[in-house]
């Protein structure tokens, strides 16, 4: 299981959705999703352009659980 830790990093950062939609070009509604974990794909490039406005790794935003320790 691939858990999202967009909330994590956006507050680290102080930085609201609105900030983050602007920096990386996707809406709100999509970052939102990806913030709460309901999406099912990600792509690269979005991916690619979070990290710059977070100045964080992919590694800080996705996080890999076991199934079993869901």
């Amino acid at each position: 299981m691939i858990i999202l830790r967009l909330d994590r990093m956006m507050a680290d950062r102080k930085m609201s959705l609105n900030e983050l939609s602007d920096l990386v070009g996707v809406t709100n509604v999509n970052l939102s999703k990806i913030k709460t974990g309901k999406v099912n794909a990600i792509r690269f490039s979005t991916l690619d352009a979070i990290c710059k406005a977070l100045s964080c790794q992919p590694g800080d935003i996705l996080e890999y659980q076991p199934a079993e320790e869901a």
